[in-house]
């Protein structure tokens, strides 16, 4: 009795169509990438410019905040409540000339400078400034 098997398994495999997902996923990944914006806060770092970041005849308000988080403007504790009045009314008082210049303790929670910054994008200050203490 010689039977034989008439089917063998073939232990050979193309790597021509694995190739070819590889790059349609590579050239998918790079369309979807560029189109993607990431959600960022637009910042002005500090450097070195010719020109003075502010007008001289414009005085900036200045936000501090202190290590516990504490709001300070002009050197007075304030609440949030009350900042977000000073700089809704800074910026309609000084229309597109409002400055504000925000001056974080080195320990002071970055949320709270954050929440200053989204305060000023709010009400459309047009020129936010930080500065370490």
């Amino acid at each position: 009795m010689g039977l034989k098997k008439r089917s063998k398994v073939s232990a050979e495999f193309s790597m021509s169509s694995l190739t070819d997902i590889i790059f349609l996923l590579l050239i998918f990944f790079m369309l979807t990438s560029s189109i993607v914006t990431p959600n960022a806060l637009n910042l002005k770092l500090p450097g070195k410019s010719k020109a003075p970041s502010t007008p001289s005849n414009v005085t900036p308000l200045a936000v501090t905040i202190d290590a516990r988080g504490t709001f300070y403007i002009n050197g007075s504790q304030t609440s949030y409540s009350k900042l977000n009045s000073r700089i809704r009314s800074e910026k309609k008082n000084k229309k597109n000339k409002a400055t504000v210049t925000i001056k974080p303790n080195g320990k002071a929670p970055s949320e709270k400078v954050v929440q200053v910054m989204d305060l000023c994008f709010q009400h459309g200050v047009a020129s936010v400034m930080s500065e370490s203490r």
